[in-house]
């Protein structure tokens, strides 16, 4: 299936199968991320994921957007606008984590280790991995209460849990934490 690329407009370009961006498109998308505050390093992923969902857009059966380069800004902007919520969701968890600690235990490097380690195991989970866990060893509810909260089934919930504590458990000898 071959997908229109062109400088503006549908029809002005040529098809091709496989980058739906030329030259200008991507830079910019470029421009957009990091004018939106990505940084550098982050850039092409930012332009891979424009690139990605033009291509599922294709995928759909969707025609291809009538400017192309419009409609890629667009997807740059937000793709920004998502970069720093999750930027701002991971600190401030490691801001949670760290009220979390209680005064009378010790605040040595150790312990300020372990929880860096767990915070970056958290956020490396996937959302919903990661809201069973906070909400089972954190927040201290059974799994009958996430279960009836979530709107899930008791094995969904222990499932989560299962796979998420095993990934953190490998993730913190992995960096060898413990």
């Amino acid at each position: 299936m071959a997908v229109l690329r062109g400088r503006g407009r549908r029809g002005e370009g040529e098809a091709v199968g496989d980058d739906p961006l030329d030259a200008a498109q991507e830079r910019r998308v470029r421009a957009v991320l990091a004018l939106g505050g990505v940084p550098q390093a982050d850039l092409p992923d930012g332009v891979q994921q424009v690139r990605l969902r033009l291509l599922e857009r294709a995928a759909r059966g969707h025609e291809a957007p009538r400017d192309v380069s419009a409609w890629a800004a667009v997807v740059a902007s937000n793709l920004a606008m998502d970069w720093h919520r999750a930027r701002h969701r991971q600190d401030r968890l490691g801001e949670r984590l760290a009220a979390l600690r209680q005064s009378d235990q010790p605040s040595g490097e150790d312990t300020s280790v372990l929880s860096l380690a767990v915070a970056q195991g958290l956020d490396g989970l996937p959302d919903t991995q990661r809201q069973v866990v906070v909400l089972r060893f954190y927040a201290d509810l059974p799994v009958r209460a996430i279960a009836e909260e979530l709107g899930l089934p008791e094995g969904t919930v222990k499932s989560r849990l299962h796979t998420a504590v095993r990934a953190l458990r490998a993730r913190l000898h992995e960096d060898e934490v413990v």
